[in-house]
């Protein structure tokens, strides 16, 4: 885990070691064991480590491979390294490290880009080609590890982070008002490759550049698609346990302590216990984030049923004094605005695990593949009315309002088979506050990805699909900028390419049957989590009590010194007598705005932070 940037003159100009050496720094917390440079003519790189893998300095980057022509930049981890490493030594290769980074190297040298098809695992890696000036730079499948990235005819600038592309061109400080647009109204962020600045793009998931340093040319295409993918699915819950004890074993690739983010709820638990219960190691430590009992997101009860099995368990607590005392690193940490605080409880979370580890496993990914959010009934609900299966949706709505007591799902297939026109009409009405020319500037677009794409989907497992295509990749983001924060390696056991892509493939009644989700995996763990945790029927997040905190008068003091600002009201984006009836509404308790007011408050201070300055 590190971060990577460099920039590339296609008008000739020298790269001065300053310009790296500033763009580095902006990013030092991303690898603050080592760090280094290539800078030859036009072209300059730069790099900073976090030691995982051989803590030497033979793990030392950037790296070049035995013949001095190709030079990689590499951040993550490929957790099968060692079994391609095993390739290519009966290839006739030799090794000078024991790091991923070699491997990732001498694998390009050897087959080229389809070296990508080997690799299990997460990255965002350059490699340059010194000999013919060929730049290949790639990400990983589902988008676990960033790359961030300005073009035009004259530069190309990429890194881990949007910072320090702001640090090389400062001049980029231009907000993308499509983004924020589609933030407020739809709470989507990372849905395409557009980001909140204007004119820096984000390098789609699954993706790759090529581009030519002597001619100026950059050519952005896929080179996975998960729609595309042909697997054979799960047809019992032993196959799946095994393949995910698996997963976690490699992921368990460390030279360095090893940590996990316990929620209490059903994924991250089944890291742990399958840590503890499988695989024997009661010696890692575990982080969550508390309330106090009847507090809203405190999972506390849940994580008790862990004494026993971790050894090591540890708890920070957050709160609206924290929450205000930190806001300011937090958006900074953030670099674009997020809708919803819940990010904050995972920034606390790494926050208190720096002190332990370096690396921690995450339970994220498994909601997107057996349908952990309740939309995704929705979806299969719509899938029967296709198939004319009346039997099976007056039985699912039964046994769903049976467990839940909430016709959601009914209500969410019937929005999603709604016309486009129809559906947006219904999410725009959803925010009031904006300001009617700022609304009607993006409203009457013709095209929106979330509408047509992510909400149109017809099946459960095309849902799935569109879910890793347009929604997911925040969460990973927002998890690798917090965790990197505090020099922390994220990893994500539920995310083996080869266990998503046999799940999209697997019979739906092992996904959900009954009003009950997650079913092969509540299955494979019977005997390994604590039943409490196994049968539990809810799905909570990493939630925070926004709503009350909200509602504080330290708080409300400082949402009303932003909105009353002149800096507020000079902005395009709201009404203001909209905004102050959307408050006083909080207030009286009518109605639970938390949401829409901490987007308003998270979009002034990004605007403060990265745009005013």
């Amino acid at each position: 885990m590190c971060g990577i940037c460099g920039i590339i003159n296609f008008n000739n100009a020298p790269v001065e070691n300053t310009q790296i050496n500033k763009m580095m720094q902006k990013m030092k917390h991303r690898g603050p064991d080592d760090e280094g440079l290539f800078v030859e003519n036009n072209v300059g790189f730069g790099f900073v480590r976090l030691s995982i893998l051989d803590l030497s300095y033979s793990g030392h980057q950037p790296m070049l491979d035995d013949t001095g022509r190709y030079l990689i930049l590499f951040n993550g981890e490929v957790y099968n390294f060692i079994e391609i490493r095993s390739r290519l030594i009966q290839k006739g290769y030799h090794f000078k490290s024991n790091s991923d980074t070699e491997v990732v190297l001498k694998s390009y040298v050897e087959w080229g880009e389809e070296c990508l098809n080997l690799f299990n695992g997460m990255w965002a890696f350059v490699i340059y080609d010194i000999e013919s000036k060929e730049l290949f730079c790639a990400r990983d499948r589902f988008g676990i590890k960033p790359f961030y990235y300005y073009k035009d005819n004259e530069q190309f600038i990429f890194s881990s982070e949007i910072k320090p592309i702001l640090q090389a061109k400062p001049q980029l400080k231009n907000v993308n008002d499509r983004i924020v647009f589609d933030f407020l109204l739809t709470n989507r962020t990372n849905h395409i490759d557009d980001t909140f600045f204007s004119n820096i793009k984000k390098l789609q998931h699954s993706s790759k550049i090529n581009i030519n340093v002597n001619g100026g040319t950059v050519k952005i295409t896929p080179w996975y698609s998960l729609k595309d993918t042909r697997s054979t699915g799960y047809t019992n819950s032993e196959d799946f346990k095994q393949d995910l004890v698996s997963s976690i074993n490699l992921q368990l690739r460390s030279d360095v302590p090893i940590g996990l983010c316990l929620s209490g709820g059903l994924d991250s638990s089944t890291i742990g216990a399958t840590i503890s219960r499988k695989i024997g190691r009661t010696d890692i430590h575990s982080f969550s984030a508390v309330y106090g009992k009847g507090q809203k997101g405190d999972e506390s009860e849940f994580i008790q049923e862990f004494d026993g099995y971790i050894d090591n368990i540890h708890s920070t607590y957050p709160s609206i004094d924290s929450f205000m005392a930190e806001m300011d690193s937090f958006v900074s940490v953030l670099e674009e605005p997020v809708p919803g605080t819940s990010e904050y409880a995972e920034f606390k979370v790494m926050q208190l695990a720096k002190d332990y580890c370096t690396v921690l496993l995450n339970g994220q990914g498994v909601d997107e593949y057996l349908a952990g959010y309740h939309y995704f009934i929705g979806f299969l609900l719509k899938q029967y009315a296709f198939e004319l299966n009346i039997n099976k949706i007056l039985n699912e709505i039964f046994r769903y309002y049976k467990i839940h007591k909430t016709f959601y799902p009914l209500k969410f297939s019937i929005f999603s088979s709604l016309p486009p026109w129809l559906k947006k009409s219904m999410m725009y009405t959803k925010n009031d506050c904006l300001s009617e020319s700022f609304f009607n500037e993006f409203a009457n677009q013709k095209e929106n990805i979330l509408i047509d794409s992510l909400y149109g989907s017809k099946t459960l497992k095309e849902s799935f699909i569109n879910h890793f295509e347009y929604k997911f990749e925040h969460h990973l983001l927002w998890a690798d900028k917090s965790g990197m924060a505090f020099s922390l390696e994220t990893r994500f056991p539920f995310l083996d390419h080869n266990i998503v892509e046999k799940m999209l493939n697997t019979d739906t009644d092992l996904i959900y049957k009954n009003g009950v989700t997650k079913i092969i995996l509540r299955q494979a763990m019977k005997g390994i989590l604590p039943e409490k945790v196994r049968n539990r029927m809810d799905k909570v997040g990493y939630e925070t009590p926004e709503d009350s905190w909200f509602r504080n008068d330290r708080f409300q003091k400082f949402f009303l010194e932003i909105i009353n600002s002149s800096k507020f009201q000079n902005r395009r984006y709201f009404d203001l007598s909209k905004v102050h009836k959307l408050n006083t509404q909080h207030l009286s308790g009518k109605k639970n705005n938390g949401t829409e007011i901490w987007k308003i408050i998270h979009l002034e201070l990004w605007f403060r932070k990265f745009i005013d300055q």
